[in-house]
C-alpha cells in the first residue's frame, strides 16, 4: 500500500473521518475532544436558550436576570464550562477545515489552533466572571 493509499483510507468516514490526520495520534484525540465538546454544547445551548426564553416570557428584564444570576457559583460554573467547550469545539473545527481545504497541518499549527480555542474560551469565561461579579 502506498502512502497516498494510506492517507485516502484514513480519510474515509469508517477510518476516523476527515479530522484524523495520517499517522498522528493527536488527530484522534482532537476527534474525540470535538465530539465530547459537541455533547456538552448540545446540553449547554439548550439550557441557555430555555432559561432565556422562560425568563423573558416571565417578564424579567435584563437587569432583573443579572440580579438573579449574579453571584451564583452554579451559573458561573455552567457558563465557564459552556465557554471552554465552545472555544475548543470551534478551534478544532477550524483546524479540520484548514487541514482539509488549505493543507495546513503540523504540530505548530495544532498548537496555534489550541491557543485560539483557549483564547476564545477565555473571553467567554471572562464574561461569565463579569456576570458572577454583578
Amino acid at each position: 500500500m502506498t502512502a497516498s493509499d494510506r492517507r485516502r483510507a484514513q480519510a474515509e468516514p469508517g477510518a476516523g473521518g476527515v479530522n484524523r490526520m495520517p499517522g498522528r495520534a493527536s488527530g484522534q484525540v482532537m476527534w474525540v475532544v470535538q465530539r465530547l465538546t459537541a455533547m456538552i454544547l448540545a446540553v449547554a445551548v439548550t439550557v441557555h436558550l430555555v432559561t432565556i426564553i422562560l425568563a423573558v416570557r416571565g417578564g424579567l428584564s435584563a437587569a432583573e436576570i443579572i440580579g438573579r444570576t449574579g453571584g451564583n457559583a452554579a451559573w458561573l460554573g455552567f457558563y465557564a464550562v459552556f465557554a471552554l467547550a465552545a472555544g475548543l469545539h470551534g478551534a478544532i473545527g477550524l483546524r479540520g477545515i484548514a487541514a482539509e481545504w488549505l493543507g495546513w497541518r503540523g504540530r505548530g499549527l495544532d498548537a496555534l489552533w489550541l491557543a485560539l480555542g483557549l483564547l476564545t474560551a477565555g473571553f467567554g469565561i471572562r464574561a461569565a466572571l463579569g456576570l458572577y461579579a454583578a
